[in-house]
């Protein structure tokens, strides 16, 4: 979908001002198009398509009841934000969603002063708004904040955390709870929102406000009788709302309401603005309304890559990836389903990412060994210790970027106890239109410092099979960190598996110059994980034009424990050690090597250059548009190489 197709509506420079004073039909028209244009860029861009198109509406109705120039609207996760970006003066730009240099494709305070808090990953809105609504009471402000949280990102600990606080804090603050799949309870119908609605009216709240009073004035007995009182009103109001855990909390619940009801979610808005109190305002929504495939399968349309629609069909946009092979991911699922059939200790553990992880399959051939705690990375992996404890064979299969938020549990459920957890970390590295929040960036450099635990980065799938099943035949904690995309090799995944010796890594291509060759004009790219087949071509490449020099390639295997036997050998022999990672520089493998070469006064012995990841937040645009950018694709390590050996002239 070019700009220009974008409804003129949506490009009205008097946005998004103007949708305070718009009527209920103009608010339908105007969330009408922001659908069509959200539907039209996903046409091509991909993206979050379902999660968007459920909060169209509601979008709508928070823009005409606040004002998005003072009030604060927080939004959890970010993903559902596409029709905030159209409404809040980004519709112009809309059609550069998620590609390199152009809108991102979560909330983000460097993109719009519309967006108040940047997000990426779940259960952080009702935390930063918490944190926004403190700084507006100590100055004496007025304005409003709200959180929109979905009903998947109320399952995090820290959404319950920061309920907790908010209760506690106490004054005006709303939390809109954006149901799109879980039934809280199953009274929902007209009575329930009835009473939600005029329990929570100005009037009665005033009556209460004063028999409150009046009671706590009798004395001696005013306080019992008070508390009797509000134990029968919280056990009717319970009875027929589902809104009794939130009231625990001690918000005042409203809901449920039609979250696609224009005139109700006004409506209702308006009732939580009103309060001087915590609000929680319960919504229901409908992923992927206003398109019919994403209606009817909104997991398959969360997350969508560029696609045409046809007879109501999604065949995927053809990518042109550097990347051919099998998949880690797919790998990955189908070796730990052939390792459990054989190991009843074996147990996975996902925290809300079955399918994304390659775990699907394993939760159909063994479900009573799969575990889905929900967006609770902290829990997986301290349940995984528990499981541990017991003789279980934990496997806990996470985004890299989310087992961050489990540093804790990593470094004192897991490596202390000594515990065999292993960790599959996929997504490690660059992931592409998700962007900052979603690269797996720093695994090595967080995960190298934790004691006890061995880290591995296979090369290609197959190299991955046998590290799992390395993995799950030693006796401490292990992490293996890998992309999902496959491989650009031909990759052959043999049946049988082959233990790979921890610290020990294997010299994939060799100059066979002699000795001294390779001391004057001779380098040796070491490359961790994934980045071993794009040195490979690159090396393979440079030996044709400099036949006088001598380049090899050493995959070191184990980041930890480091081969260093093999890598002082290399900084021994070669003239030149080129090291090269997809993380970033800080702290990650090469910074290993360094140490280890420090450590050993090695580090004079060969001239040493580093390709990594900046040590700075990278944007979002697809995998080979960011690693040109960046110089660690092949051709990127090419001209590296070529440099190198041109320098040794």
């Amino acid at each position: 979908m070019n700009e220009h197709t974008i409804a003129d509506s949506l490009l009205s420079p008097s946005l998004p001002d103007s949708l305070r004073s718009m009527g209920i039909p103009e608010l339908e028209s105007l969330a009408d198009d922001a659908r069509e244009a959200i539907i039209g860029t996903v046409l091509r861009t991909g993206g979050h398509l379902a999660s968007s198109l459920g909060a169209v509406d509601l979008t709508v109705a928070l823009l005409h009841v606040f004002d998005p120039a003072l009030d604060s609207v927080i939004w959890d996760v970010g993903h559902q934000s596409y029709a905030w970006k159209l409404l809040t003066g980004r519709a112009g730009r809309f059609g550069t969603l998620r590609q390199f240099g152009g809108l991102s494709g979560f909330t983000s305070r460097a993109e719009s002063k519309y967006d108040k808090f940047g997000a990426g990953h779940a259960s952080t809105s009702i935390s930063a708004a918490l944190g926004i609504a403190k700084a507006r009471d100590l100055r004496k402000g007025r304005e409003n904040v709200v959180a929109v949280i979905g009903d998947g990102s109320l399952t995090g600990g820290m959404a319950f955390e920061a309920l907790n606080n908010a209760g506690a804090q106490g004054g005006r603050f709303i939390v809109v709870l954006n149901d799109n799949e879980m039934s809280i309870s199953h009274n929902v119908g007209a009575l329930s929102l009835f009473l939600s609605r005029n329990l929570s009216a100005d009037g009665v709240m005033r009556i209460k406000k004063l028999v409150e009073k009046g009671l706590t004035s009798i004395p001696k007995i005013g306080d019992s009788v008070l508390s009797m009182a509000m134990r029968g009103e919280n056990s009717f109001k319970a009875f027929f709302t589902p809104g009794m855990l939130f009231e625990a909390f001690g918000f005042n619940y409203i809901g449920p309401v039609d979250g696609h009801n224009m005139t109700q979610l006004i409506q209702h808005l308006e009732l939580a603005k009103a309060q001087d109190r915590p609000v929680l305002l319960h919504v229901r929504t409908q992923k992927g309304h206003g398109y019919t495939p994403a209606e009817e399968d909104p997991a398959k349309f969360h997350g969508v890559r560029g696609f045409t629609p046809e007879r109501d069909l999604v065949p995927p946009k053809p990518r042109s990836d550097e990347e051919t092979g099998p998949g880690f991911s797919k790998t990955f699922g189908q070796t730990l389903c052939e390792l459990a059939d054989d190991d009843r200790r074996i147990v996975a553990i996902t925290a809300a990412m079955p399918d994304g992880t390659g775990l699907a399959g394993f939760r159909e051939r063994h479900p009573e060994r799969f575990i889905d705690v929900g967006i609770c990375e902290q829990h997986a992996v301290t349940i995984a210790a528990g499981l541990a404890c017991e003789g279980c064979r934990p496997v806990v299969a996470v985004y890299s970027t989310f087992l961050q938020r489990a540093y804790d549990q990593i470094i004192h459920d897991v490596c202390l106890q000594k515990l065999p957890v292993v960790f599959c970390l996929d997504r490690a590295g660059l992931v592409g239109e998700d962007g900052a929040t979603h690269h797996g960036a720093f695994d090595l450099s967080y995960l190298r410092t934790a004691p006890n635990l061995a880290l591995a980065a296979p090369r290609d799938e197959a190299d991955l099979r046998n590290l799992l099943y390395t993995a799950l035949h030693m006796e401490g904690p292990v992490a293996i960190r890998y992309p999902s995309r496959p491989t650009k090799s031909n990759v052959v995944l043999e049946k049988q598996f082959t233990f790979l010796t921890p610290g020990k890594g294997e010299m994939l291509l060799e100059s066979a110059a002699p000795a001294d060759v390779k001391k004057q004009r001779g380098l040796c790219v070491i490359a961790a994980g994934h980045r071993a087949h794009p040195a490979l071509r690159a090396v393979r490449s440079a030996a044709e034009r400099l036949p006088g020099c001598a380049v090899s390639v050493f995959d070191p295997r184990w980041i930890k424990p480091l081969d260093e036997e093999a890598l002082l050998k290399i900084a021994g022999e070669y003239a030149a050690i080129l090291l090269v990672e997809e993380n970033t520089r800080v702290g990650g493998f090469s910074s290993a090597v360094l140490e280890c070469l420090a450590d050993h006064d090695a580090l004079g012995l060969a001239r040493i250059r580093r390709c990594a990841l900046p040590d700075a937040f990278i944007g979002h645009g697809s995998i080979p548009d960011l690693r040109a950018s960046l110089g660690i694709d092949a051709a990127g390590l090419d001209r590296e190489i070529m440099q190198i050996l041109n320098e040794m002239d």
